[in-house]
């Protein structure tokens, strides 16, 4: 998967949340409440609550996710080992098709560490 592919399931995330922000306001303001809220740090590090969203959006099977809180964990410093420990982690508690989710994140690091002149 190229760097546009990641590119365009984090545009699709911005899309659904402006189209039901539209349709169901009330809802997504309340989420939205919700997500500040709990991303506020306390006796977390936004770091390591971003990593704990990357495991569950990898146990979970969730794509959208997974990328979503690889650039959001990056963002907040995690190195490329803590995200692949972090995936290892939820393979531990869900199994093989977790396992088989280590690809998109393998997919989405490679693809930030070009858009940030990595290797």
């Amino acid at each position: 998967m190229e760097c546009e592919d990641v590119q365009t399931k984090l545009k699709e995330i911005e899309e659904l949340l402006q189209t039901l922000g539209k349709q169901h306001p009330k809802e997504i303001s309340a989420f939205s409440r919700f997500l500040r809220e709990v991303a506020e740090t306390k006796a977390l590090t936004t770091r390591e609550k971003e990593l704990i969203a990357l495991a569950l959006g990898i146990a979970a099977g969730c794509e959208w996710c997974i990328y979503l809180h690889t650039q959001k964990a990056l963002e907040a410093g995690a190195k490329k080992e803590e995200l692949i420990e972090a995936g290892l982690v939820a393979v531990l508690m869900a199994g093989g098709p977790a396992l088989m989710h280590l690809i998109p994140l393998m997919r989405a690091i490679e693809a930030f560490e070009k858009e940030h002149g990595e290797e």
